[in-house]
């Protein structure tokens, strides 16, 4: 089956910043994953290099508008390899063949009558390089670029739009997956529900010379959303090359909610015009915030991708943002969290859990991977391959869904199940026990076929990671052939198989404590510096020691013969055990599911025979009447378990 996926073209008025590094890690990421299905897969994406923008940033620049255009685009191609992105096809504006289809299209649509000459009076922002209508303004600005629009009288050819609102209104109501999620549908129906006007589609030369000139009027240049939709049909080769007929009928694009009207309005009309079908689907995502606010060269808050690549990796700033964001929602950006992400479920849940299997592989089966045993199957193993075959359902829908976040949650909910049925199963005390090595054999087998899994699900989203796993399990030739339909077999790699324990997946990644740019701090004056008591202080070297990580608490029962101890089951990530003397304050029950905080690095001790690894934190507080008062520490929001404390 095939499927054509595409970003928008990126404007080319300033360098790649992470809103563009998301759109295309998106792409590519459901790129891989149709692969994964089987699918014959086109994935495009490229540079918009037309209109007012582009003048305005080259004359800026000291440079003409060629030169400023190639040096530009240079900058994103160079881009994607950093962020393990394999587009099919870079197309841009400037290409002949691009500009001849344009040209193409304007003549046929004109000679159709859909386009006409007129004089228009409106409300221009430059910005958006469009005229605005009263209900897009708020308090009278433009939402994206925060400034008032300036009232425009000029003659221009317009695109009859309006001729087509009822069919796009009908085609929309027919087809409920045209645009997703429901929110953006919602809210072109919404636009659609007052008259569409005709769409202003040319600038005359006298104002703006750098543009594809109108084929029937060399007086003016086309206005750059009617160039740069037209890419989508360019790049496939339209109107008879093969890729045209192959691909177009399954196109979809996927785009940041700010240009959501262009492509959920004027290309489907536009495409109409033309007697063509419009595209399959159109995916909308939401802004990235810093500090709550859109990220924007303008405000001086934009993060650049490769930065973040330099200092977390590749795999890292995928795995973040598409667990991060909920497909269409605004996400917050920190370095904090990705550093959280990274320690967390990358190198605690993900890393070790891969790191300690194979060491045990090599351990106790010589570095190879024994053959199951089928006589020693117990209820532990039927419950890791359900889960498996559940997950990999979840996975896919989800995938196909574009709720990337739920589709790596179902993955990580067995790389926890495989951590837990590590520790039940205790590999290191059967290989001292001669009579269980059958039972051995069979638990190191699942080990290493419950990772072959996870490193096929992980390879839409983190490639190098999953090359990495597979070349590890001695896998690397079956991956680049894998399915996802062959990936709910089990006994995928055979007895035999040579391992490799390599390097560690994710190395954790330390960093210092930073103040906020967003956090205003006042420096003391000489005055206010006076003599400082430093008795009973600690260091900040002394309080780094301490090792405060939220875990959540995933079992919890009275400890025998004890009023006042509980014996904890926590994740933080990793499983560990803690005895916490607040039974007569919490019940058992009440606590499944907290998020506490402990410090992770207290010496173990033993309490009633129990070994507690770690300390959780609680406040205790003398009430009037006499009795104690006593509050476990938690989080007031959702972080992941074994983020840090700082």
């Amino acid at each position: 089956m095939p499927t054509y996926v595409t970003t928008p073209i990126y404007y080319v008025n300033a360098m790649p910043h992470l809103g563009h590094a998301y759109t295309t890690i998106v792409a590519d990421t459901y790129s891989r994953f149709r692969r994964l299905c089987g699918d014959d897969v086109r994935f495009q994406t490229g540079t918009d290099e037309h209109g007012e923008k582009i003048a305005e940033a080259a004359g800026r620049a000291g440079e003409a508008p060629r030169a400023y255009v190639d040096r530009v685009a240079a900058a994103f191609q160079a881009t994607w390899p950093l962020l393990a992105v394999a587009p099919d096809h870079f197309i841009r504006t400037t290409d002949p063949d691009h500009i001849k289809t344009v040209q193409s299209i304007l003549q046929q649509v004109y000679d159709a009558g859909d386009i006409y000459f007129s004089e228009y009076s409106g409300l221009y922002c430059r910005g958006c390089e469009r005229f605005l209508t009263e209900k897009e303004l708020v308090d009278g600005k433009c939402p994206d670029h925060q400034v008032e629009p300036s009232p425009i009288t000029e003659q221009n050819y317009f695109f009859r739009m309006s001729r087509y609102q009822d069919w796009l209104i009908d085609h929309i109501k027919a087809n409920p997956d045209f645009i997703t999620p429901e929110r953006y549908r919602n809210e072109v129906l919404s636009f659609l529900s007052d008259p569409l006007e005709d769409l202003c589609i040319s600038r005359p030369t006298s104002r703006l010379t750098w543009g594809i000139p109108l084929p029937f009027d060399s007086n003016f240049v086309t206005y750059v959303w009617f160039d740069a939709l037209i890419n989508y049909l360019t790049g496939i080769g339209y109107p008879d090359g093969p890729d045209f007929n192959t691909y177009w009928a399954v196109a979809e694009h996927i785009i940041a909610k700010d240009i959501l009207k262009p492509h959920g309005i004027y290309w489907p009309t536009m495409l109409r015009a033309m007697g063509l079908n419009p595209y399959q689907r159109l995916h909308v995502h939401g802004y990235w915030n810093v500090d709550a606010t859109k990220m924007s060269k303008s405000l001086g808050n934009v993060v650049r991708p490769k930065e973040l690549v330099d200092a977390f990796g590749v795999d890292t700033l995928r795995y973040f943002v598409l667990r991060e964001m909920s497909f269409g929602l605004d996400a917050s950006f920190s370095s904090d969290a990705i550093l959280a992400r990274h320690n967390a479920d990358l190198a605690n849940d993900l890393g070790n859990l891969f790191s300690r299997s194979l060491t045990m592989i090599d351990k106790y089966a010589d570095g190879q991977v024994p053959e199951r045993e089928a006589g020693t199957i117990i209820p532990d193993d039927r419950a890791l391959m359900s889960a498996f075959t559940a997950a990999i359902i979840d996975y896919r829908e989800h995938m196909d869904g574009f709720r990337f976040h739920k589709a790596l949650q179902a993955v990580w909910e067995v790389i926890s199940l495989l951590n837990r049925y590590i520790v039940t199963n205790a590999p290191w005390e059967m290989a001292k026990n001669p009579r269980q090595a059958d039972r051995l054999r069979t638990v190191l087998y699942f080990l290493a076929e419950s990772l072959w899994k996870i490193a096929v699900l992980l390879g839409p989203v983190m490639p190098e990671t999953a090359r990495k796993m597979t070349v590890a399990l001695g896998m690397e030739q079956l991956f680049a052939a894998i399915t996802i339909d062959n990936l709910q077999k089990w006994g995928e790699i055979p007895s035999g198989t040579v391992i490799d324990k390599g390097t560690p997946l994710f190395p954790r990644v330390e960093k210092n404590v930073e103040i906020s740019a967003a956090t205003p701090v006042r420096q003391p004056s000489a005055a206010t510096v006076a003599v400082e008591t430093t008795e009973g202080l600690i260091s900040f070297d002394q309080f780094q020691s301490v090792d405060l990580r939220v875990a959540e608490i995933v079992a919890a029962e009275k400890v025998d013969k004890s009023k006042r101890l509980l014996k904890l089951t926590v994740r933080a990530p990793e499983e560990r055990t803690i005895v916490a003397g607040i039974a007569e304050f919490y019940a058992p029950e009440t606590l499944i599911g907290r998020r506490v905080i402990i410090v992770a690095n207290l010496k173990p001790a033993k309490l009633m025979g129990i070994a507690s690894q770690g300390m959780m934190l609680a406040a205790k507080e003398q009430q009037a009447d006499g009795t104690e008062k006593l509050v476990i520490a938690t989080v007031a929001a959702p972080v992941a378990a074994g983020s840090r404390v700082a």
